[in-house]
């Protein structure tokens, strides 16, 4: 678009903005609530039921090879999502990957595990995850773009901190469900039949997530490429003919905040605190719990941080993030391997506030360094890979997005 300094918007857009926060949210925890779902079943359940004959210690080394498997197929999820949506609409292509993702999530829930169906239950189980991670490649950039988009100039910060509000979100409800079903299905209860009622339950979320999704009017921006035909026709390519070095930087910065995260959301402080044969041996549902506790201070500093960034810049908020997740590393183990469930919390807890710094400013960050031009419009295919691959980095972030919104001469339209 322009660089002209935008006038008014229209009062339609502004009566869509609470919509569009709460179509963000809720769709965004349903789809992480389902990711993370299956990365808590993966540690805890799945090695035994699924790759039994693998042996014990080879078995939970494979369960958790099918959480990372999905990543390979994250790049394919935003391309795909990339195109279509540019083609007919973000809002189409998140209604799918919504119901792809719950799909997905329920059809786990029913799979028999390898005593039942022998080599092909670990088969479907792997093919549904992969599917998981292609919705999970689109939603992520699609509902950034989504938010963004309907943003006041002044504002993209917190309302891009809504989707990524359902990261934690969806942690906390992944956890709190397992946690309730530890003391509805203790014991062998648990690896019989409780750890499929949270899959199945996905059922309802996504009803719940579309009818949201569906009151959304679709991106104004969209509609304004739309207009002007701004239509690319292979924007992979010219979004690394044009944009190389800026996927590379965008890439390495997400993967760091990521790796981090995954320290609880891949299940791995789940599994080490409650593995019978471990250092600590804990009982699942207090540890369940304890994550649950972090996901809230990760969801209020992540909100926190998308209203700062508002204020003194997208970069200096990343950077304090970052400083935090140092200091958030370095204390974790300490604190986990006191072995009580408050030191669990204590230490989670803790690494939330870097995560918080560092999710919360994202989207806008990267919405701001995506503004797509007329004869352009590769941005919502360039956010989805920025947000999906695991690659590379730039020396320094533009000025556009390093800025506080206060400081610059004159506002672009995204």
């Amino acid at each position: 678009m322009t660089a002209s300094a935008p006038t008014t918007r229209p009062a339609r857009s502004r009566a869509e903005e609470p919509r569009v926060v709460l179509a963000t949210v809720v769709g965004t925890t349903v789809e992480w609530y389902d990711f993370f779902i299956y990365a808590f079943a993966a540690g805890l359940v799945f090695g035994p039921l699924f790759f039994e004959p693998a042996g014990e210690g080879i078995a939970k080394t494979l369960a958790f090879f099918t959480i990372g498997i999905s990543f390979l197929f994250r790049p394919l999820g935003a391309t795909l999502a990339g195109h279509f949506g540019d083609k007919f609409g973000r809002r189409v292509v998140l209604v799918i990957t919504l119901i792809m993702m719950g799909l997905s999530t329920a059809l786990i829930g029913l799979l028999p595990s390898y005593v039942q169906w022998g080599v092909a239950a670990p088969i479907l189980l792997i093919l549904l995850r992969v599917l998981q991670g292609i919705s999970a490649g689109g939603e992520c950039g699609g509902a950034v773009l989504m938010a963004v988009e309907h943003a006041p100039v002044r504002r993209r910060g917190i309302f891009g901190a809504a989707p990524q509000a359902g990261v934690p979100l969806g942690l906390l409800l992944a956890s709190a469900m397992l946690g309730l079903m530890a003391l509805i299905a203790p014991g062998d209860a648990f690896l019989e039949w409780g750890w499929r009622v949270p899959f199945l339950l996905s059922i309802v979320l996504i009803a719940v997530g579309y009818w949201v999704r569906r009151q959304v009017e679709e991106s104004p921006v969209f509609h304004e490429i739309s207009e002007r035909r701004a239509r690319t026709r292979m924007p992979l390519i010219q979004l690394f003919r044009r944009h190389t070095l800026l996927v590379i930087i965008a890439a390495f910065v997400f993967a760091g905040n990521n790796a981090v995260g995954y320290m609880t959301t891949g299940g791995f402080i789940q599994s080490y605190t409650t593995d019978p044969k471990g250092p600590l041996a804990l009982e699942r549902g207090p540890v369940l719990w304890a994550v649950a506790g972090s996901a809230v201070t990760w969801l209020i500093f992540t909100c926190f941080a998308g209203w700062l960034s508002d204020r003194i810049g997208r970069r200096t908020t990343y950077l304090i993030g970052w400083g935090a997740l140092a200091v958030g590393m370095l204390a974790l183990f300490p604190l986990v391997n006191l072995g009580t469930p408050l030191s669990i919390f204590a230490g989670t807890a803790l690494l939330t506030v870097g995560l918080g710094f560092t999710y919360g400013p994202q989207a806008a960050l990267y919405a701001s360094s995506s503004r797509p031009r007329s004869d352009s419009p590769v941005s919502p295919s360039r956010t989805r890979w920025d947000r999906s691959l695991v690659a590379p980095l730039r020396r320094r972030l533009p000025r556009s997005c390093s800025d506080a919104p206060g400081r610059r001469r004159r506002s672009r339209s995204i």
